[in-house]
């Protein structure tokens, strides 16, 4: 057995195991497109290595040949639309699909060219590096937010299209792909081109595979963080990215600042109207934390009726006129299920990082300027003004009358 035979082996059972990967994935969430689209690739690629590794048994190769073209298009094709599934792009099918029949009709007639002729190898290669481009351009073109994997899939994209591009001049250098297509296998290029193909198809593959378990990890985090009622982070999830946006404005150098708040009166709002009129507070609130929050501001909800929400790049001046407004704009606000003339109210704490402090030092003086607001009469804000011997000072700013 030739190298390069060896070495379609080595590629059927790689594809082979690729398409399972993928499947597994996809079949851990059913709603995993991508993950499908590059099984089915995959499957393609192992039907183009099977019949690359029959071309020596057939006297007329040339439709095997153009079988072999075509199937290996329809894969990276396939390998796109999981791209496109992946990146949020409407895939371009049309044009794949034209793309792939004119190509395919291409290479079918330049057969009659002789079997050294440059232009009989760049119409067999270049399709191939297009394929990789469109590839390329999909991901690029995406409004998702791009990780250090995905600019590494865009690099390998962008290498595979030109290693394709080259392997025409490759074979001249090597000279040729065999006499006739029975011979393509024992030549010097064979071996080059199809381990070129294993080293490109394995990182693309091992790529995208990352990829979409680093989505299935980050989507099962957000879950385990989120809370079903408000849609916000729950206690846990709120710490985590707390702490992480606070040593991001400390590495930064920028003030971050802590708001607090809790509903005022909750339990009589359940015990007068009933759970579900509480369930409506909570929404609500929740959906004006997450309408007032800049996209960079954290909020979560940290307990049954208590809100918090972090604003790196805020000082405790702007973090107060924050909480102020959020009461003020909060007290005005009709409540479904609940009478007209009744409407809610919050407490609220802010605290300004100190240099000396950590997050929970941050924590701890907004919640004692929360308590200290609702010790107050409630429907206000109390501004902690920092450490003070170990205490915490706090203002307050008093609210309008009219409380639930």
């Amino acid at each position: 057995m030739s190298g390069a035979n060896f070495i379609l082996l080595i590629n059927l059972s790689v594809a082979g195991l690729l398409a399972a990967s993928f499947m597994a994935v996809a079949f851990h969430d059913v709603g995993r497109a991508p993950a499908r689209w590059l099984a089915f690739g995959y499957l393609l690629g192992m039907a183009y290595f099977a019949v690359e590794f029959s071309i020596p048994a057939f006297a007329n190769a040339r439709p095997a040949v153009v079988a072999a073209f075509a199937v290996f298009l329809g894969a990276t094709i396939a390998f796109n639309g999981g791209l496109a599934r992946k990146y949020d792009v409407a895939p371009p099918w049309p044009p794949m699909l034209f793309f792939l029949f004119a190509t395919t009709v291409a290479v079918y007639f330049v057969q009659d060219l002789p079997r050294q002729s440059l232009a009989r190898m760049m119409a067999y290669q270049l399709p191939y590096a297009v394929m990789q481009f469109v590839g390329l351009a999909i991901v690029w073109s995406s409004r998702q937010r791009r990780g250090r994997l995905d600019r590494i899939l865009m690099a390998v994209l962008a290498a595979s299209g030109l290693q394709f591009a080259s392997k025409p001049f490759i074979a001249h250098a090597l000279g040729g792909w065999g006499e006739n297509p029975q011979a393509y296998v024992q030549s010097s290029y064979a071996l080059v081109s199809q381990s070129l193909g294993t080293v490109f198809g394995l990182a693309l593959a091992l790529l995208m595979l990352a990829i979409l378990v680093r989505d299935v990890l980050t989507e099962a985090t957000s879950k385990s963080e989120t809370d079903t009622l408000s849609r916000l982070l729950n206690r846990g999830g709120f710490t985590r990215h707390a702490e992480l946006a606070v040593l991001d404005a400390a590495r930064q150098g920028v003030p971050v600042a802590l708001v607090i708040a809790d509903l005022d009166h909750f339990k009589s709002v359940n015990d007068s109207f009933g759970h579900a009129s509480g369930d409506r507070v909570i929404e609500t609130f929740a959906s004006f934390l997450r309408e007032a929050a800049a996209s960079h501001h954290v909020a979560g909800r940290i307990g049954g009726e208590e809100f918090a929400i972090i604003l790196p790049g805020t000082n405790l001046a702007a973090a107060r006129l924050f909480a102020e407004g959020a009461r003020s704009a909060f007290g005005a606000l009709p409540i479904d299920g609940l009478p007209v003339d009744n409407r809610c109210t919050a407490s609220f704490g802010v605290a300004e990082l100190h240099p000396s402090e950590d997050f929970a030092d941050l924590m701890r003086r907004a919640d004692q300027a929360l308590y200290q607001a609702k010790n107050a009469g409630r429907d206000c804000v109390r501004v902690s003004a920092g450490p003070v011997n170990g205490q915490s000072a706090a203002t307050s700013i008093r609210a309008d009358p009219g409380r639930i």
